[in-house]
């Protein structure tokens, strides 16, 4: 019997899952991201500490949605960037027009994937919209609500 500790992470099986629906059913996956330095993205873009990436096919090129990292090329200001960000440091993925997704824990050190085994199952938050209004919070103006797929 494999205890949970040796289990791989559901983490990247959820990450493509998600990206799969969003892009059949025409909404624009964005990716959000506790930035660290293991995280390679423009460090002018970085506000707080996160950096939210849009992975559509019409914004990246060579997306790759590995067990360990999400790599890809984009331009930023028009300039080419390779982007590579380990998994473990996603914090959500989510469509663009209707905050839909997942989010998933993030712990502030620098930790390898493997530490984080233990709570890496995703931290799914429900917004039904009878029960609670999309708008963002005060503290986090501009960043979108995330709801549950059912």
């Amino acid at each position: 019997m494999i205890s949970n500790t040796e289990l791989p992470s559901t983490r990247p099986y959820l990450i493509r899952a998600l990206y799969d629906w969003c892009s059949e059913n025409g909404f624009t996956p964005y990716v959000a991201v506790k930035v660290d330095n293991s995280v390679q993205v423009p460090r002018e873009y970085v506000q707080g500490g996160e950096i939210v990436l849009n992975v559509s096919m019409d914004a990246t090129s060579s997306l790759k949605l590995g067990n360990d990292f999400i790599e890809f090329k984009a331009r930023f200001g028009g300039k080419p960037r390779e982007i590579m960000v380990p998994i473990h440091r996603v914090m959500a993925i989510y469509a663009r027009e209707n905050g839909q997704g997942m989010a998933f824990p993030v712990s502030d050190e620098e930790s390898a994937p493997a530490a984080l085994s233990a709570v890496d199952s995703p931290a799914l938050e429900s917004m039904d919209t009878e029960d609670k209004p999309e708008t963002p919070s005060p503290s986090n103006p501009g960043r979108p609500a995330l709801k549950r797929i059912k």
